[in-house]
């Protein structure tokens, strides 16, 4: 029997007991805080992404500042909202800053990691933007950074604080689909290096291209560059990393591997650039749907029980008669945002509550760094083509100079990683 939970009504599964929802009272209490509860906020960057989270950022969080190395979209973000926040071109004079207690940072993929980590130096807590990383070298040295100077760091893969995707992944868990035979998820597309014809363009005022680019290497200024950054891969993973940091994330949460990740990669022989792969465990995941439908960002588990179709706030079992416990409408319904698709308004609430308690949050870095790395081990496997093995301990490839130079790039000449 098939049953779509979206179009059900409140049903009980006994083996669901013991299920645990992020309660509203977490997520931001209405009306403005007092000021002694308030969290003055900075946010570096301004881009489209950017944007969305200022509008959803909870109580008691409150913007101070905005930061974007092309200052004129700071002062476009300030000036929409009729605010009065401070803005600057280096996000620098944001860390500087005592009144500021935390930051948002949603850069570009190639640009996040060291704004974070020097936030992190500064003594403030952050909201990462997904993918957390460009690299995976790069994503411990962040993980390190938050454990030295002991921040509390959220990643944006929101879907870790939808009821219906912690209902779903629990189940998977904790057993409830039996022995696992196999998991499906999307064969999502890669990025490719930057087209040696790209076309040349005039800088733009008040941008600051040297910071723009970051540690990828020296470009002529390219319109096209800078707003279509994530085609490549000096810059980004595609949607491998993309869509893929929120579908794998689901799998690593259901196969309760948060903090380790595969073992062997491979090509599959179809589709093309499909990728297999095995945890430690014997799981095995294919990347091999289509890359369109409800399974971006989810997957589908198929056990000797059934199966299970989790995607973003939803799924759909076919397991017999098992039912699921499901929280009330309003509870699911609330993640929805005709404007921005899927709020992170919760997310970025329960990262708010973590900072006067200093909880470890749902989303914490070293989540979203093996979460994401699994979506660059998936790149590196497509690009080299072969079979790899990987140690999720050491995270370093298994007698493979060749792929661990491709978990480790370099970086351009005054854009190194900062010593922690």
């Amino acid at each position: 029997m098939k049953t779509t939970p979206r179009q059900s009504r409140r049903q009980f599964l006994t083996g669901a007991a013991g299920l645990t929802f992020i309660p509203r009272h977490v997520l931001g209490a209405p009306g403005v805080p007092a000021a002694s509860d308030r969290i003055t906020v900075g946010f570096i960057g301004a881009g489209n992404r950017a944007n969305l989270l200022m509008d959803q950022l909870p109580a008691p969080g409150q913007i101070a500042a905005v930061a974007d190395c092309y200052l004129t979209r700071a002062e476009e973000a300030a000036a929409k909202r009729k605010k009065t926040w401070d803005v600057y071109g280096d996000y620098r004079r944001i860390l500087d800053r005592k009144d500021i207690d935390a930051v948002v940072v949603a850069t570009t993929d190639h640009g996040r990691v060291i704004p974070s980590i020097h936030a992190c130096q500064a003594g403030k807590d952050i909201y990462a933007e997904k993918p957390l990383t460009l690299y995976i070298a790069e994503g411990r040295a962040l993980v390190e950074a938050a454990r030295k100077y002991k921040r509390v760091v959220q990643v944006g893969t929101q879907q870790r604080s939808m009821e219906m995707c912690q209902i779903a992944c629990k189940l998977v868990r904790d057993g409830g689909l039996g022995k696992l035979h196999l998991v499906q998820t999307v064969c999502y597309p890669s990025s490719s290096p930057i087209p040696a014809n790209l076309p040349t363009d005039p800088k733009p005022d008040k941008l600051n291209w040297d910071m723009w680019l970051g540690q990828a290497p020296m470009h002529e200024y390219s319109k096209k560059l800078q707003f279509s950054w994530m085609s490549w891969r000096e810059f980004a993973g595609g949607e491998m990393t993309n869509w893929g940091a929120h579908g794998l994330d689901m799998i690593q949460m259901a196969l309760g591997a948060d903090h380790t990740g595969p073992v062997e990669l491979w090509p599959l022989e179809w589709p093309k650039g499909a990728i297999g792969m095995r945890y430690a465990n014997d799981v095995t995941v294919h990347m091999e749907l289509p890359p369109s439908g409800n399974l971006m960002g989810g997957g589908r588990f198929i056990g000797e029980k059934g199966s299970i179709d989790i995607w973003r706030n939803n799924f759909k079992i076919d397991a017999g008669d098992m039912k699921l416990d499901l929280p009330p409408q309003e509870e699911i319904d609330k993640w929805h945002d005709k404007r921005a698709l899927w709020q992170a308004q919760y997310h970025m609430g329960f990262w708010l509550e973590c900072i006067p308690t200093r909880k470890t949050p749902n989303a914490d870095v070293e989540i979203g760094h093996r979460s994401v790395t699994v979506s660059h081990l998936a790149n590196i496997t497509r690009q080299l083509n072969r079979k790899l093995r990987w140690n999720p301990e050491t995270e370093r490839f298994v007698d493979d100079k060749d792929a661990d130079l491709l978990a480790n790039r370099p970086r351009r000449r005054g854009w190194e990683l900062p010593a922690i």
